[in-house]
Parts: C-alpha cells; sequence; structure tokens
C-alpha cells in the first residue's frame, strides 16, 4: 500500500506541475501569434525540448520497445540516418522560408506561392491526417490500465469490451485535461510542459535500463549470452526481409526481385537512407504540429540549432527504448518464466511487456516515475497536436470564412474554442483505435501510429517541394490533381483497398500483379512525394512565384 501512495504522490506533484505552468501562461496571451506562436521568443534549448517532446509520444515509449522485443536488434535504429539527413534540409530550405514570410500557419505560405486553394487542400490534409496520427496514439497509455487490471486480477482477465471501456474512459480524462492547460496557455505552456516532460522521460528511460540490467544476472554480458541468433544485436542490414524466390527471379529478373523485396521491409539501409529520409521532410518539414514548435524560436538560426540537435538527441533515446525491449526478451526469456505474462496470438504481446514489466517488477516510487513518464510523452505530443489543429483551423479557414471581430482577444478565444474541438475529435479517434485494438490484440503500435501518415503526407512534402525548389510549376488546379494523385497511388501500392474490402466482404477485391510490391510504412511517403511531384511540373504556375 505504501509503494501505491508513492507511485500517486509522484504523479499527482507531475500533474500539479502542469496544471501551474498552464495557469502561469494564461495572462500572457494577448493575441494570435503570442498564442500559436510565443511571440517567437522561445530560447532554442526548450524548442529543442518541445520537439522531442513530440517525436517520443507514449507510442514510440511502448511501441519502441515492442520492436526491440520481437525483432531483438537494433534495426529501428537505421532511421536515425534519414531522420538527421532532412533535419539538414528542412533546417536549410523549409525554416528560412517560413520566417521569411512571417506566416503563423504554415500552409499560409503555399497561399503566397500559388494560390488560396492549394492551401486550402494542404490544410485540409494536415488536419484530417493530424487528427487520426494524434487520435491513435491516445490509447497507448491506456494500456497500463489494462496490465494493472490483469495482473492484479489473474483469473478475472478483461475481454475486449471491458478492456475498451477502461481504456477509453482513461483516454477521456488524459485528452481533456490536456485540452484544458493548452486552450489556457497556448503554446508556450505546451513548451515549457515538454521542458518538463522531456527530464521525466529521460529519467524514466534511465531507470528503466538500469532496473532491467541489475535484474539479468551478469547484466550486459550476461544478457548478451542469450542474443545468439541469427538476427540478435544487429544495428545494419541491406537487403529486405524476404529474398526473392528463384520463380520470380526467372520472371522479372534479380535487380527488380531485390528491389521489391527491400521495398516490402521496414528496416534495412534503403529505408533508412531513402525511406525515413521523406517521412522526416514531411512531419518536420510540412507538418504543423512540428513546424509550429520551430517557429516559436527567437530566429531561423535558433530555429535551426533546436531542430539539429533534436535529431542528434533522439539517436541515445532510440537505443534506449530498444535495449529496454532486447532485455525485457531476455528477461522473460531466459531470466523469470512468469505464466502470467500478457499474450497475443499464441506468443508474448509485445506492445504490453513494457508496461507489464513497469506494473509487475518495478518497486513504489520508480514505478510512478515511469508512469509519469508515459503521461508526460502523451500529454507533451497531444498538446502540441490540438494548438496547432487549432491554429491551421482558425488562420486557413475560420478567420479567412467567417466574419470574427478585429480585436486579437476575440481571434485567441476563437482558437481556444477550436482547441476543445478538435480534443473532441481526437477523443472519438482514440476511441476507435481503442476498439479496434481490444479486437484485434496482435496489431503493433509503430505501423499503426507512422502508416496512418504514410498515406497523404507524401501529397503534402511533393507540393512543398515543387513550391520551395521551382519558381514556375505547379498551379492551383495542377496541385489538386497531383495531391490526389499522391494519395491514390500510396493507397494501391500498399493495398489498401484490398485490405478494407477483405474486412467489409472477406475476401479481396481485386487480384495483384506478382511484380508490384506492397509498400511498408516506411515507403509510402517517398512514393507519395514522387508521384505529387511528377505531376504538379505538369502544370505552370498562372503568377510569377514569390521569392
Amino acid at each position: 500500500m505504501r509503494d501505491i501512495l508513492l507511485d500517486l504522490f509522484i504523479i499527482g506533484v507531475y500533474f500539479a506541475i502542469i496544471v501551474a505552468i498552464g495557469v502561469h501562461f494564461s495572462r500572457r496571451n494577448k493575441d494570435v501569434s503570442e498564442f500559436a506562436l510565443g511571440g517567437r521568443s522561445i530560447p532554442w534549448w526548450a524548442v529543442l525540448a518541445s520537439i522531442l517532446a513530440s517525436e517520443i509520444s507514449a507510442g514510440t515509449f511502448f511501441g519502441s520497445p515492442g520492436e526491440g522485443f520481437e525483432q531483438r536488434n537494433f534495426l529501428y535504429a537505421q532511421l536515425m540516418i534519414g531522420y538527421l539527413l532532412a533535419r539538414l534540409v528542412v533546417s536549410a530550405v523549409f525554416i528560412p522560408a517560413y520566417y521569411r514570410h512571417n506566416v503563423v500557419s504554415i500552409y499560409e505560405f503555399l497561399e503566397i506561392r500559388f494560390g488560396p486553394r492549394t492551401r486550402s487542400w494542404a490544410s485540409v490534409i494536415f488536419l484530417i491526417t493530424r487528427s487520426l496520427a494524434s487520435g491513435s496514439r491516445l490509447w497507448v497509455p491506456t494500456l497500463l490500465l489494462v496490465v494493472i487490471w490483469n495482473r492484479f486480477h489473474p483469473g478475472e482477465k478483461l475481454g475486449s469490451w471491458d478492456q475498451f471501456w477502461i481504456t477509453g474512459g482513461a483516454l477521456l480524462l488524459i485528452t481533456l485535461m490536456t485540452a484544458a492547460y493548452t486552450a489556457i496557455g497556448g503554446i508556450k505552456a505546451v513548451i515549457w510542459t515538454d521542458v518538463l516532460q522531456i527530464a521525466v522521460l529521460f529519467c524514466a528511460l534511465g531507470f528503466s535500463v538500469w532496473y532491467l540490467l541489475g535484474h539479468i544476472p551478469g547484466g550486459w554480458e550476461g544478457a548478451k549470452a542469450h542474443l545468439t541468433g541469427p538476427n540478435d544485436l544487429q544495428f545494419v542490414k541491406w537487403r529486405g526481409d524476404v529474398p526473392p524466390t528463384p520463380e520470380f527471379v526467372s520472371k522479372y529478373g534479380s535487380l527488380w526481385g531485390e528491389v521489391k523485396s527491400v521495398l516490402e521491409s521496414s528496416y534495412n539501409l534503403w529505408a533508412a537512407f531513402l525511406g525515413s529520409l521523406f517521412v522526416t521532410l514531411a512531419t518536420h518539414g510540412t507538418d504543423q504540429d512540428m513546424v509550429q514548435r520551430m517557429l516559436t524560436a527567437k530566429n531561423k538560426r535558433q530555429s535551426a540549432v533546436a531542430t539539429i540537435l533534436s535529431g542528434v538527441a533522439d539517436i541515445p533515446v532510440t537505443y534506449a527504448v530498444l535495449m529496454i525491449g532486447i532485455l525485457l526478451s531476455v528477461y522473460y526469456g531466459h531470466v523469470v518464466h512468469d505464466p502470467d505474462l500478457p499474450m497475443a496470438n499464441g506468443k508474448p504481446d509485445a506492445s504490453t511487456i513494457f508496461p507489464y514489466f513497469v506494473v509487475d517488477v518495478m518497486p513504489g516510487g520508480l514505478r510512478g516515475l515511469v508512469i509519469a513518464g508515459v503521461l508526460a510523452t502523451t500529454m507533451g505530443s497531444l498538446g502540441t497536436a490540438m494548438n496547432s489543429l487549432a491554429t491551421s483551423y482558425s488562420r486557413d479557414f475560420h478567420f479567412r470564412w467567417f466574419r470574427t471581430p478585429d480585436e486579437e482577444a476575440a481571434r485567441v478565444r476563437v482558437i481556444r474554442l477550436s482547441t476543445y474541438g478538435f480534443s473532441l475529435i481526437l477523443i472519438l479517434v482514440g476511441l476507435a483505435t481503442a476498439f479496434v485494438k481490444a479486437h484485434n490484440p496482435g496489431l503493433t503500435i509503430i505501423p499503426i501510429i507512422l502508416g496512418s501518415f504514410g498515406y497523404t503526407y507524401g501529397s503534402l512534402l511533393g507540393i512543398f517541394m515543387v513550391a520551395l525548389f521551382t519558381r514556375n510549376r505547379g498551379s492551383e488546379i495542377g496541385n489538386v490533381i497531383a495531391m490526389a494523385a499522391g494519395i491514390l497511388a500510396v493507397a494501391v501500392l500498399s493495398d489498401m483497398p484490398n485490405d478494407v474490402w477483405k474486412m467489409i466482404a472477406g475476401d479481396d477485391l481485386y487480384s495483384r500483379p506478382e511484380w508490384m510490391p506492397v509498400l511498408k510504412f516506411t515507403w509510402r511517403i517517398l512514393a507519395g512525394t514522387i508521384v505529387t511531384v511528377a505531376v504538379a511540373l505538369c502544370f505552370k504556375t498562372a503568377r510569377p512565384a514569390t521569392p
């Protein structure tokens, strides 16, 4: 009982500080720029912490250990190569353009370059995609409640509907609390709570690795004695997961066979250099959620420093969460044989293995710190998502379409009300995700979260690239056609129509050609970008481009 009270005390102190930060900054939001961009006065190191808090969501906190647990290697960390390269491009090209034109919503830049229709369609893509991506993350921290229940009620494990109602209630509470301090304090409250949250997160990760190593005989050397499989502790992989068969090579050639194998593999060196490069260009260059944090810095140079260093800081964090998963595979595979281990499809459930360890093994106080870290990552990414969604909607649609008083206080009020509105949308998406996960326990976390924006962000990135790297290509009509073509191409190449039809009718909608690859989530944005750029370049800009 004393351990539980200590956990609750730590979590309570965390929430009290979060609320105090929101109230403190509520008095300083006198205009839209102050509310949405913090008056461009945030120091670079706070922007850096905020970028990290957004990237290291609860999906990463639980999802990446799940990847380490299943794969028993560091292949997921290969993607850091593209992450770093993309940040250099974003800092050199994207951010200076946004500062030069003094935009609040980055889709205002597309109106300057092309016109209002391109801006509106790009903003719609962002609003829909960010709502799906951020909403789908909400159910992740609620897994703790299911784990706690199943651990302390081993004979009364929750069914699918019970899991849904418990996770749904927790999801609702977390979202409403985050919406409250975000709507009251604006982007400053979000960023300064992110600074606290990233500190809590680092402590939680560090203690988790330390505690696991202390519970494996021989520590890291003892763990390595059990990691002797052909792919264990692997850092780099060139080829795809499944090499081409001799029959395929005889029909289509060995080169296309290797290419198809790579495109159907999520983690390989080609995906690290190309796939993750375009993923990060999209998320850090064309997503209002992330870019809005960067634009709060005092100038483009400080923004670039924060952006690039966030990529460097991501490297140890990624290896730490993967290390946790690898050590858990050793702990539960060779040190402790736990009959109550959560299972999915006849094997240990990777998505709940880390929360199970936290609840079952960690002592009071440390357990509370890790739970606070999970809440920190959730609320950090959720807070900025709400702020950016509200800002984009208000700037790109509401202030243009509806009569709004010129007073800045009235405009800030619109953004605050929009924040609450989008919190309800995120709750609905989170509940839908929780429902799907409860009835499909074998689903893994990372592909769900990253896959949701893989279908659309290629089209968004493609239009921004045409805007930034050409002066007279792309038009209002052509851009809409290009974005639609990019989304459609990714849907077909990832076999989404067949997947949806299988859920509805139980069979395939069409027969897929043998030569055509089924793109993994790391490749979808690249494919969408290529198609969008190719189509957009066919149209000429109707007016001279703004330098």
